[in-house]
């Protein structure tokens, strides 16, 4: 059950008021996000009112609180409506009540996921990219594998930003604010009804926090909030924005979510098996646990021990601004009285440095968390090498292999990524459950008999959505923008469903490299010419402060006065979860161009390849372990010290492939024009890819070679 089970019950059940009594079992739906991959379920509530639900952003609670009386009268006077709504809430109902997965967790105890961000569903904007969608296939794939696990976050008021971009391709940021009575969540209130809240030390008073519940299927979010109207101002504000800029308040964030995660799970009788710090983040968690330890009569050392052997780490970044420091000048005021609580404020400061004896290196949450923990990961095998050399020094070994860091591969949650057309095909020949084996290969065998014409035809169909969908997002992103006409309808007129379509969509950094699409503008331009038609779709968002990342998105926009870039080429503004699974449900070819080694796993080209593309990617990342030479392209992942002529020689190797190999085997068509060559190409890479990137595999590797005790 957990706290705050009967709090969303009794806001389902307020929200069940106002609808005719043959749809009330949708607002329980509506309180569950297990509704958004279950088959049927999105259409459930798309149905209901088309117009509205786009204009609801896709959230089903604001949905039933907006749709007109009459609309709902209507749809419950329809019996196969209805019908469907019962199917829905019974499907839901059940996932529930199935027995725990066996192993080490249980309902008593958990596992509790800490993260900063959860990429649940659009409808809920506390995420901006890949750390957050990762973040929320695991509780999807916890909640599928009935897996004990309880998630702790923030709830951020006003989220991540926004982007519009202006015509020279200069991002422009925006926020709105989130009303967490207008989504599926409720507060957690205490047992005499009142709002239940922890304090956290900060600076020299406490803030309160109060906890909200989220439903992933069957395993609850508690996203903590600062907002209360009793609080001042800045405190208030802490848990407004996803990854402030000032860095007191982000400190602070990090404080609310380890230290405050930590006491409200205290507060609401959840006792659990192990503490699961997703990124340094929720690193500060370490202090509070040991503070509590310490309370109970341990000393220091014993106290650390003891904490250690309940937290485990997962690390997922080797780029810098990822691993923050801070200068001790910075940390004393927002965190001296944490730390204090441990009994030794120096010896605080000295777990967080790489070098614990130099006092005046700055402090970093990476570092604490790796000397927090029991079990450490990277996120692909690669990074786990990466990791290793690059923490070496922190863990005074000789030999880099030595280094305590394994490496669990991300993968991602297949429900809810597939396209309901690929997701159809996979059921017709893979057999009804096959997702509960999705990690297995055996499960894949079957795609080898699947007939190339039926696959072709479903790769058709995404790609068909996909288009319509960026034609319309195209068109009213340039009208915005005040773009001339012919620019404006060159996409809606030349955008083309039956061809070669490459999708980039990443969150915009340096390291990424997008720019590669820019550098050789004769090359990018003769790719895109002739008879063979190619066209490039292109989304992401640069961080506000990362003003590098924002000159990548105004190269691409500087090459629009070519022809061809402005007809076959659209960077579609403001990516969010919604429009990367339009992207990644509809591209033939996923094109990812990191530098490397600054790659640490990446997930969007697994989501890709389940629905039948083919991954163009640098092996640098989860890519240098799936490529095998069949099921797609690469181009070296070797590191250079000349960033300059490596960027120009992978820009001509991305080039040449897509010139010399794409495309002539993308149309080299049959009598019945089905490409052949290309199909047997996808068959392939869903046959190595799918079990082995599969956020089954991933949930059940954490599960069994993370969680237990005696991992190591």
């Amino acid at each position: 059950m957990y706290a705050g089970s009967d709090d969303l019950g009794a806001a389902a059940q307020a929200l069940a008021l106002r609808l005719p009594e043959p749809l009330r079992p949708l607002a329980r739906v509506a309180y569950d996000y297990g509704w958004s991959w279950t088959p049927g379920g999105p259409e459930v509530f798309a149905d209901l009112h088309p117009g509205r639900w786009r204009q609801c952003g896709w959230n089903p609670v604001r949905l039933l609180q907006e749709v007109a009386p009459r609309v709902l009268q209507r749809a419950a006077a329809d019996p196969a409506f209805v019908e469907r709504v019962d199917r829905l809430a019974g499907s839901l109902a059940a996932e529930r009540r199935r027995p725990p997965y066996d192993g080490v967790l249980t309902p008593a105890h958990p596992a509790a996921f800490f993260c900063a961000e959860f990429g649940v569903h659009s409808s809920l904007p506390i995420y901006s990219g890949g750390l957050g969608a990762l973040a929320g296939d695991i509780l999807k794939e916890s909640s599928d594998l009935a897996l004990p696990v309880v998630g702790v976050g923030l709830l951020y008021r006003t989220g991540y930003f926004h982007q519009r971009l202006d015509p020279s391709g200069w991002q422009q940021e925006y926020w709105l604010d989130t009303d967490p009575e207008r989504v599926p969540a409720a507060l957690v209130t205490d047992d005499d009804g009142s709002p239940l809240t922890v304090t956290v030390p900060l600076w020299d008073d406490t803030v309160e926090v109060q906890v909200w519940r989220v439903d992933v299927g069957r395993v609850p979010l508690y996203l903590l909030d600062t907002d209360l109207y009793t609080s001042d101002p800045v405190q208030r504000w802490i848990t407004s924005r996803l990854y402030e800029g000032n860095r007191a308040l982000r400190i602070a964030q990090y404080a609310v979510l380890g230290v405050g995660g930590a006491r409200a799970l205290r507060a609401m009788g959840i006792d659990p098996a192990v503490y699961h710090f997703n990124e340094g983040h929720p690193a500060l968690a370490a202090f509070e646990l040991h503070t509590h330890l310490r309370g109970v009569g341990l000393d220091w050392d014993e106290a650390w021990e003891q904490m250690r052997r309940r937290v485990v780490f997962t690390t997922h970044t080797p780029v810098p601004a990822g691993n923050e420091t801070y200068e001790r000048d910075e940390i004393i005021p927002v965190l001296g009285q944490v730390a204090r609580l441990t009994g030794d404020l120096e010896r605080c400061l000295a777990v967080g440095r790489l070098r614990p004896e130099y006092a005046a290196e700055p402090s970093g949450l990476t570092a604490l968390a790796l000397r927090a923990s029991r079990t450490r990961n990277a996120v692909s095998r690669r990074h786990g090498e990466v990791a290793r050399d690059m923490w070496q020094p922190l863990f005074e070994v000789d030999r880099v292999e030595d280094v305590p860091i394994t490496h669990v591969t991300n993968g991602v949650h297949l429900p809810s990524w597939l396209s309901p057309t690929m997701r159809r095909l996979l059921d017709q020949h893979l057999g009804q459950g096959w997702l509960r084996h999705a990690d297995d290969p055996a499960t894949w065998d079957a795609v080898q008999d699947i007939p190339a014409e039926d696959l072709w035809a479903a790769r058709n169909e995404d790609r068909h959505v996909l288009i319509e969908y960026a034609r319309k997002h195209a068109v009213r992103d340039r009208l915005r923008r005040g773009e001339s006409l012919d620019y404006v309808q060159a996409a809606e007129r030349t955008l083309d469903d039956g061809a070669l379509t490459i999708g980039f969509a990443r969150r915009i950094a340096t390291y990424k490299r997008l720019h590669l699409l820019t550098l050789v503008p004769e090359r990018a331009v003769r790719v895109l010419d002739g008879e063979q038609k190619l066209q490039f779709i292109a989304a992401g968002k640069a961080h506000p402060s990362d003003e590098g990342a924002k000159r990548i998105v105004q190269r691409l926009f500087g090459m629009k006065h070519y022809e061809q870039v402005a007809s076959q080429v659209a960077f579609l503004e403001d990516h969010d979860l919604s429009m990367a699974a339009m992207l990644v449900r509809g591209c033939d070819v996923w094109v990812n161009l990191p530098r490397p080694p600054l790659e640490a796993s990446g997930t969007s080209g697994m989501k890709a390849a389940a629905n039948g593309a083919l991954n163009l990617s640098v092996l640098d990342g989860w890519w240098a372990e799936a490529y095998d030479g069949d099921n797609g392209w690469a181009i070296d992942g070797d590191v250079s010290d000349d960033d300059e002529e490596q960027d120009r020689r992978h820009a001509e190797a991305l080039f040449d492939l897509l010139e010399h190999e794409v495309k002539p085997l993308f149309y080299d068509r049959d009598e019945a024009g089905v490409p052949q060559g290309w199909v047997r190409k996808v068959k392939h890479s869903l046959r190595t890819i799918g079990p082995c990137f599969s956020a089954t595999r991933m949930v059940r590797d954490y599960a069994t070679r993370v969680y237990p005790a005696d991992a190591t």
